[in-house]
């Protein structure tokens, strides 16, 4: 039977396709303030706006492309049964081939209600203010904006639990309630953290640290995956 291995990935992952972050943490995002475009006060505020932001970000993933960290996970599903839980709501790792992909923070190329947040629709083109769902409300990205509950949070925790080795890829752990999922790894099984910046884990957690970017560090990671653990 093969290993369960478990990776959580953020935004220096798609980085590397081109995709902007702002990990850097000067507060703005493509030049928003992060809460004008990603907040229910923002969106309170001037949907239009938030509706332009995400319509603009739903065009760039469109046109990047996976790159050698998303297609190197992919294939460790030959040795590995791999479950990825990204905090990027781009489908580059879908795109690369990776099956098993939990979205912590929602799809840019999903839809919902602003009233109901269990029922989603596919969207590949813009969204527009006074576009309505069946229930009558306006439609706005399935993307989950700070403030707002993690719906998935308990499933990620529930596959944290199963992991026989974890890697941590390209998130500098700085976002709640992602950044405690770590401490649900059972203690002694190995992991692996690729970083040109590793965040702080505290020293129980004992991480084999790689410090490289996602696309140069995903080489050494499966070399140590498949020579360590299989």
């Amino acid at each position: 039977m093969k290993k369960n291995l478990i990776i959580l990935t953020g935004a220096g992952i798609s980085a590397e396709s081109g995709l902007k972050t702002f990990r850097d943490g000067d507060g703005l995002w493509m030049g928003y303030d992060v809460y004008e475009v990603a907040s229910p006060q923002g969106w309170q505020k001037n949907p239009e706006l938030v509706l332009d932001f995400y319509n603009r970000r739903r065009k760039e993933v469109t046109k990047a492309l996976p790159n050698k960290a998303h297609i190197g996970i992919a294939e460790l599903e030959e040795y590995f049964q791999v479950t990825i839980i990204t905090q990027n709501i781009d489908d580059l790792h879908e795109r690369a081939g990776s099956k098993n992909v939990i979205h912590l923070h929602g799809e840019i190329f999903k839809m919902r209600s602003e009233k109901d947040d269990n029922t989603f629709y596919e969207v590949k083109g813009d969204i527009h203010l006074g576009e309505k769902a069946p229930d009558g409300f306006q439609l706005r990205p399935h993307v989950v904006w700070f403030g707002e509950q993690v719906p998935m949070i308990l499933k990620a925790i529930n596959i944290m639990l199963q992991a026989d080795v974890f890697a941590l890829i390209g998130t500098s752990l700085q976002v709640y309630p992602a950044s405690g999922l770590i401490e649900y790894l059972s203690p002694g099984i190995p992991m692996y953290i690729i970083d040109k910046n590793p965040p702080h884990i505290p020293a129980h957690h004992n991480f084999y640290t790689i410090k490289k970017s996602a696309t140069e560090g995903i080489r050494e990671l499966r070399s140590r995956l498949i020579s360590e653990t299989i």
